[in-house]
């Protein structure tokens, strides 16, 4: 019996093992990605065997681009064939401030993995599935995790931000492209989430967040965002693709 295999990158925690879990508890196999092979990265794959799918460590830096035919490769022999993709891992700015005070290696660092290694590890997956004999009753994907700061400026992390509008438009770039291969492509841009890269401003946040920052008055958890991945990942919006998913409590609506 077939069944769905998905590569979440970045999910050794927060918003990435919110994913795995959840895409696990919809029946998928899961390669698990971090940049090493440390306790972290053991301790998710326990969480995802718990939940009575395989479940395999793929370490790996995204930003290696090197390294990604042999990590999918990998994932293959230990899982089955591909179905579906979830880049999600990421990186914030090397240190906040005024753009004025950006430096190239914090802007190339953010530029590295979450644009450039995003959009070349979805070629990878993609020229792979593509060259495959597909099984019909299975849904094929990949959901980019990029973030509101695509669309809204946060200055203290104007570098972050560019990156993500950058992983943005590939998501649409790659939407089109796919369209004809059947793979479905998504953007899901986070808010206010509660995970270790925001731990530092969360609590201000909450605060702003009861105050009416966002339409529902609270931050989202990786939960949250990890049954939206899964909801996409397995084709519960069927006949969609190319779709930006706000996952951010109404933070962008328009309003007086």
């Amino acid at each position: 019996m077939s069944r769905q295999v998905a590569l979440v990158t970045g999910s050794s925690r927060g918003i990435g093992l919110g994913a795995a879990l959840a895409l696990a508890r919809e029946g998928f196999s899961i390669a698990l990605n971090g940049p090493a092979l440390d306790d972290e990265l053991r301790s998710a794959v326990k969480t995802i065997e718990a939940e009575g799918v395989p479940a395999h460590a793929v370490p790996f830096d995204v930003s290696d681009l090197a390294v990604h035919a042999s990590g999918l490769a990998q994932i293959e022999e230990a899982l089955g064939p591909l179905t579906s993709l979830v880049n999600n891992a990421g990186v914030g700015v090397m240190e906040r401030g005024d753009p004025f005070d950006v430096s190239e290696a914090s802007y190339d660092r953010c530029q590295a993995v979450n644009a450039k290694a995003m959009f070349f590890l979805t070629q990878a997956f993609a020229k792979r599935v593509v060259a495959q004999d597909r099984d019909p009753s299975l849904f094929y994907s990949i959901v980019n995790v990029t973030s509101s700061n695509a669309v809204a400026v946060a200055e203290p992390r104007s570098e972050y931000c560019v990156s993500k509008a950058a992983a943005a438009m590939a998501s649409k770039a790659w939407a089109v492209r796919l369209g004809r291969e059947n793979i479905a492509v998504y953007d899901v841009q986070p808010g206010l989430i509660a995970t270790e890269m925001t731990a530092a401003v969360i609590d201000q946040y909450q605060k702003r967040a009861e105050d009416g920052l966002t339409l529902l008055p609270r931050i989202g958890t990786p939960q949250d965002m990890g049954n939206i991945i899964a909801a996409l990942a397995s084709g519960k919006l069927p006949y969609t693709t190319g779709q930006t998913i706000s996952a951010d409590a109404g933070l962008l609506v328009p309003r007086f």
